[in-house]
């Protein structure tokens, strides 16, 4: 007995585009989108995590502090690290 073209066991993931399916390839489309999208958050929200726990090492040494004020025209900081190294 012979399949019909409705019951091809190799419909998805091959050309299958036609009769019918359309809501299906929506809906399947909508979802790989909300998981990509959920994916980048967590990234994100890994990232940001990340960036807070090496902000919390660095502190911020304005040069201006040091200095008269009569010879400042501009003010300016560096960003030290507690281990001493300069960025």
């Amino acid at each position: 007995m012979r399949l019909k073209r409705w019951e091809s066991p190799r419909k998805e993931g091959r050309n299958d585009k036609g009769r019918g399916g359309s809501a299906r390839k929506r809906q399947l489309k909508k979802q790989r989108q909300m998981l990509r999208n959920k994916l980048k958050e967590a990234q994100k929200a890994e990232k940001n995590q990340n960036n807070q726990q090496k902000r919390e090492g660095i502190f911020t040494f304005p040069l201006f502090l040091g200095f008269p004020q009569t010879k400042i025209k501009t003010y300016a900081s560096i960003t030290l690290n507690i281990s001493g190294r300069c960025f």
